[in-house]
């Protein structure tokens, strides 16, 4: 036997909670100047993921394909192992097979043996894969062609740089620390 009788509420509820106040301090003028720098990089993440996935979807490509098509093409030439790339993508190795697999069969890189390992090979772009980075490197570069002056530009490459290098917080368990780009060109630290 089923009961139905139904649940009784009480006619009032207790209050909700209420948040504490918190004060803010008043913030200094580098404090100002931080909060813009802080504003204007989120501003650039969100149009770096826009432009990332539409430069992307034309290629017939995801941001990640494109994203591995840029790691590529930083190694001039000296080839990636898919363990490296996977460690930089952060990406299971079930996963990057399926990625190398797909970039492969659209002709953006080949697999060949690796000179120093005869179990592992390393993946290099073709013809195709340099040019999908070269294509979607010119629509960064014109960018900040327009929008960073010639004058500033190293001196805005060093600090990406040096914040790239600086110490990250502890990962949690099981995860992988990913693989940092070797070097940052042209910018003095």
């Amino acid at each position: 036997m089923t009961d139905t009788t139904k649940p009784v509420l009480p006619d009032t509820l207790p209050p909700a909670p209420v948040s504490p106040t918190v004060s803010v301090p008043e913030r200094v003028d580098s404090d100002t100047d931080l909060a813009k720098l802080l504003t204007a990089f989120r501003l650039l993440q969100t149009q770096h993921a826009r432009v990332l996935h539409h430069e992307s979807v034309v290629r017939g490509l995801n941001a990640t394909d494109t994203r591995f098509v840029f790691f590529l093409a930083a190694a001039d030439g000296e080839g990636i192992t898919p363990k490296q790339a996977g460690e930089y993508l952060e990406l299971t190795t079930g996963a990057m097979t399926s990625l190398v697999d797909r970039l492969e069969q659209r002709g953006h890189l080949e697999r060949r043996p690796n000179p120093q390992d005869r179990r592992s090979v390393l993946l290099h772009l073709t013809a195709s894969g340099a040019e999908v980075a070269r294509q979607i490197g010119a629509v960064y570069s014109d960018a900040f062609r327009e929008v960073v002056a010639p004058a500033d530009r190293v001196r805005l490459a060093a600090a990406f740089c040096r914040a790239r290098r600086r110490p990250r917080p502890p990962l949690a368990r099981g995860d992988r620390s990913p693989l940092r780009v070797t070097s940052c060109v042209g910018a003095r630290a």
